[in-house]
């Protein structure tokens, strides 16, 4: 089992900025593949980033592309989405996931899941 822990939501101006973190126990959290996925009320959920395991490459859709950068540090733990110049349609839960596979996370079916944290933007 691997346990998802988000942290870093909050309430924030339009155009400001926040970072969220993903802290992992369990097994050995450094062959995962991360991703952060959020959730607004009337919407679908919608995959925001993701970072293989191996090489750590990086993975968005249009919607954030140059504004939500995600890493992870060099033990690979935690993972960490800066969210940069943030608008009002950016206000959700945002969830942490992990996959041992990169295409179960890019397809939004990762195994594990973390609790989300709130992310409200004002305009």
């Amino acid at each position: 089992q691997v346990q998802l822990v988000e942290s870093g939501g909050g309430v924030v101006q339009a155009g400001g900025s926040l970072r969220l973190s993903c802290a992992a126990s369990g097994r050995t959290f450094s062959s995962y593949n991360m991703g952060w996925f959020r959730h607004a009320p009337g919407k679908v959920r919608e995959f925001v980033a993701a970072i293989s395991w191996h090489v750590g490459s990086t993975y968005y859709p249009d919607s954030v592309r140059g504004r939500f950068p995600i890493s992870r540090d060099n033990a690979k733990n935690p993972v960490y989405l800066q969210m940069n110049r943030l608008k009002p349609e950016d206000t959700a839960v945002y969830y942490c996931a992990a996959d041992l596979a990169l295409s179960t996370v890019l397809r939004g079916t990762p195994t594990y899941w973390g609790q989300g944290t709130q992310v409200t933007v004002s305009s």
